[in-house]
């Protein structure tokens, strides 16, 4: 029998299979927070909804032994919520006996109650908007649009891609082999599938729902079990989120148990390495640095891990139409929340001997100045620029832009500015650092995460090119960006996106920028460098989170 909240949803998740096949635009979850979607009050309301949560303790019925949270914002204050302090083994033998009832439920169960966690998301939009914006430092915009729809699409893209592989095994069969002259041979069988156990979503402190709501929504469409594990710097989103999901497992009959909330305070020491090496943990999701992502792919060997870790993010320069243009698009996408997105462009390669353009050739030089204009331009103007660049994550960002200046010429100097609504807000325009590809390698074939980017100067194109592909190959990439009108050169530079398994963009000038991913079109990283070794989101994402066990026997020939 068809679980009822699956019967409520389906409609939606034959439009999210549809969307995947086609690979066109398509969204259940309006990202404009416009009062006629979302209701007149929905903006006032969720931002009450936080403001309610500040400094006091947020209650989740889960096993629990003290308080943890120490968040604080970066528009200047501190959030002052106080959070369960979970214990592993408590917590986890909570989990372990709340996974059995809910594998047992089957996968009707497990999409449809995932899907009403999903709904019960979007309706909550603003306030985890605000909490968002103020963990993360993302503007208001992008804190609702990336924590909240956006999020939600990937999170949706990863329930229909799990139901896509579960709908294709039946519960059981009818085999018959010919024997010739003899009866057929003949067995029914049966399918059963079974959740791999437990999994653990780490979480990340710069975009905390949008990374961690792929693995989260996985592991439970696909009947396992849940502990998030948030960054002890953007807790919030992801305790709002738990919330929520424990009251719909509870509604629907479950313990509420599958999803469960392990926050801590900023000191946690070993705990994340403790947590990984659990056998009881048998996925777990990862968004933070090479470091800590590679050691959980070598170390947690009981589980089947998913990371995204540090990448390179290059653009080459080749020529361009519209030089305005092309600076205009490349300025939004190195502000865009302060370069803090793992897409973020951080190296801008431009052959020393100039560009084409349709106005004639333009110098290195001039093509720095034109990108270092249109980022001026942009952030030049205090309370617009910081509804675009939000605030610094945390003060470790800060000193990795003064670190930044000596490495090259400056070709625009990073500047603090003051919000105007949030006086101690921690606010920095961007950074354009003039580098050498002849001197200057070992400076930029590494992450400088944050509001950094190097202009750096080729001996050609090809050059450009290659150094884009072997850097994604060798050190990771989510993004690649190529400008040129030569066919010749755009079909190398898809021979050098193949060559670094990094996603390629061609000539961007309008409204689409290169750290933008749209769900259910874009496949978000590729698992082919080491930025990730896995996708958002395909097949390889969710089927190895289960496994089927068949049974048979001898039954009497049909017919």
């Amino acid at each position: 029998m068809t679980h009822p909240l699956f019967a409520k949803h389906e409609s939606t998740l034959t439009q999210a299979l549809q969307a995947q096949e086609t690979r066109g635009y398509w969204s259940p979850f309006p990202e404009m927070p416009s009062p006629k979607v979302y209701g007149e009050t929905a903006n006032a309301d969720g931002e009450q909804s936080f403001k309610a949560l500040l400094n006091q303790t947020f209650d989740l019925d889960q096993p629990s032994n003290g308080l943890v949270g120490q968040e604080h914002s970066p528009f200047g204050f501190a959030l002052g919520v106080r959070y369960p302090k979970a214990e592993p083994d408590p917590l986890f033998a909570a989990v372990a006996r709340a996974q059995q009832p809910w594998q047992r439920a089957g996968r009707d169960a497990w999409i449809g109650v995932s899907l009403e966690i999903l709904q019960r998301l979007n309706r909550a939009s603003f306030e985890i908007a605000y909490s968002v914006m103020h963990t993360t430092g993302q503007a208001f915009m992008m804190a609702f649009q990336a924590g909240g729809p956006h999020a939600q699409d990937r999170a949706l893209e990863a329930i229909a891609c799990a139901w896509d592989q579960l709908r294709r095994i039946p519960a059981q069969a009818y085999w018959e082999k010919p024997q010739g002259k003899n009866p057929p041979l003949a067995m029914e069988k049966h399918f059963t599938i079974v959740p791999r156990g437990i999994g653990l979503v780490l979480g990340c402190c710069t975009f905390p729902t949008w990374n961690s709501y792929p693995g989260l929504f996985a592991d439970l469409a696909t009947g396992n079990a849940v502990v998030v594990k948030p960054h002890p710097g953007a807790i919030l989103p992801l305790a709002i989120t738990v919330r929520i999901a424990r009251d719909v497992l509870r509604e629907a009959g479950f313990d509420p148990n599958v999803v469960t909330l392990l926050a801590t305070d900023p000191d946690d020491g070993t705990l994340v390495q403790q947590l990984a090496t659990r056998p009881d943990v048998r996925l777990i999701d990862f968004t933070g640095s090479t470091h800590n992502g590679n050691w959980l792919e070598r170390n947690a060997t009981q589980a089947h891990v998913y990371t995204e870790k540090a990448g390179v993010n290059q653009i080459v320069i080749d020529s361009v139409d519209d030089i305005k243009a092309a600076a205009r698009n490349i300025a939004f996408s190195l502000a865009l929340y302060s370069g803090q997105m793992c897409t973020a462009p951080q190296n801008i390669y431009v052959p020393r001997n100039g560009i084409r353009t349709a106005d004639g050739t333009l110098s290195f030089d001039e093509v720095g100045q034109a990108i270092a204009e249109a980022v001026q331009k942009l952030t030049s103007d205090s309370a617009k620029a910081v509804e675009l660049i939000g605030a610094i994550q945390n003060d470790a960002v800060v000193q990795r832009i003064e670190r930044a200046r000596a490495l090259g010429s400056v070709l625009l100097d990073s500047q603090p500015l003051v919000h105007p609504a949030f006086e101690h807000a921690r606010v920095h325009t961007p950074l354009l650092v003039r580098l050498d590809a002849a001197t200057d390698q070992n400076r930029f074939t590494q992450e400088w995460f944050g509001p950094i980017a190097f202009v750096i100067a080729t001996d050609s194109t090809a050059q450009s090119l290659a150094l884009a592909g072997s850097i994604a190959a060798q050190h990771g990439a989510l993004t690649l960006s190529v400008y040129s009108g030569d066919e010749a050169v755009q079909q190398a530079a898809h021979e050098a996106a193949i060559k670094g398994g990094v996603a390629l963009s061609l000539n961007l000038t309008g409204g689409v920028f290169v750290n933008q991913s749209a769900a259910f079109s874009d496949f978000h990283g590729t698992g082919a460098n080491p930025a990730a070794n896995a996708t958002l989101t395909d097949a390889a994402f969710v089927a190895n989170r289960f496994r089927v066990v068949q049974s048979r026997a001898h039954v009497a020939p049909r017919g």
